[in-house]
């Protein structure tokens, strides 16, 4: 087994490096997407302290009472914000949840874009105010990070630097924190989070407090990813995936339980997940369409897949 299961690459290089060093990440960047779907990302610039404050104050509001946690949970979201109790998200090709409870933030429009009225308001959380304001700033720092890595993908998929610009501006992206409590017994077939893909364009996430995180390899090989600190892992979902007709690959992945010894241990982790405005023509790129790769998927909206999508996952009834 390799050491490293993903490559990594340095988005300060592309930011503020010479055209050679752009270009070069820009490579790595578009390769790894293509190849494996999964790449570590350091010189990100999401500054450490916003991240710790907000995994600080996850930890205190997932140590709430479950009834209290309950207060936050608004029905009929489909858990798009507040939060979402333990057991009810699966895989979309299992009827066995996951063993996690989650809390989501969603975008906050502040510059008059009429995309405010489709989106709920966020859920302030009375017992840990800061875990909601840590939360919107986190959210902004992924947004800004995520945003200079859809760049370097449009560069590399020869559609200009701004291609992804007005498709993301106030887009649906979440931010999730996800919470795998200590495993108390043998779990009869359920693991933290059963193999996946994920909805969106991209996800940016931060090492998480324990291992588990898995990516299935093209040789059919569970393979550990284990960033280095301060490093975030960046996977490609499957919004990005059919945009690109497979070219750039939606890569399954797993969190596994731990040893036994370390059943007692908890898991916090946070995802963004980068979604687009909900009108996004998700339609194949005429580029991406060859003779060798024949058009794969019938054209759709962001907002049509996303809906389609979380009635898979039993979160939209």
């Amino acid at each position: 087994m390799p050491e490293r299961a993903i490559p990594v690459v340095d988005l300060d290089k592309f930011i503020n490096g010479n055209e050679a060093e752009r270009s070069a990440f820009v490579k790595e960047l578009g390769e790894a997407f293509h190849q494996i779907g999964f790449v570590g990302v350091k010189n990100h610039g999401i500054p450490l302290d916003l991240v710790n404050g907000f995994y600080d104050s996850a930890k205190a509001f997932f140590a709430l009472p479950t009834e209290v946690k309950r207060k936050y949970e608004v029905p009929g979201l489909a858990g798009q914000r507040g939060y979402t109790s333990f057991g009810r998200e699966h895989a979309k090709q299992s009827t066995v949840a996951d063993l996690k409870e989650f809390f989501q933030i969603g975008q906050e429009v502040a510059d008059g874009d009429s995309i405010k009225s489709e989106y709920p308001d966020n859920v302030q959380v009375e017992e840990t105010p800061e875990f909601t304001e840590y939360g919107s700033l986190l959210y902004r720092a992924f947004e800004t990070a995520g945003a200079e890595l859809l760049k370097a993908i449009s560069i590399h998929l020869e559609l200009g630097e701004n291609f992804f610009e007005d498709k993301i501006h106030n887009g649906n992206s979440i931010l999730r924190a996800i919470h795998y409590p200590p495993i108390t017994h043998e779990p009869k077939s359920a693991i933290r989070a059963e193999q996946h893909e994920d909805i969106n364009l991209i996800t940016l996430l931060f090492g998480a407090s324990a291992g588990g995180l898995q990516l299935l390899n093209m040789d059919n090989e569970w393979l550990p990813i284990m960033p280095e600190e301060n490093e975030i892992v960046i996977n490609v979902g499957d919004m990005l995936q059919r945009l690109t007709n497979n070219y750039l690959k939606s890569t399954t992945h797993r969190v596994v339980n731990p040893p036994r010894e370390m059943w007692h241990l908890p898991r916090l982790s946070i995802p963004f997940f980068l979604h687009p405005r909900s009108t996004m023509d998700l339609s194949c790129l005429d580029i991406c369409v060859t003779e060798e790769n024949p058009l794969a998927y019938d054209p759709i909206t962001a907002g049509a897949y996303l809906d389609e999508r979380l009635r898979e996952i039993g979160l939209k009834k």
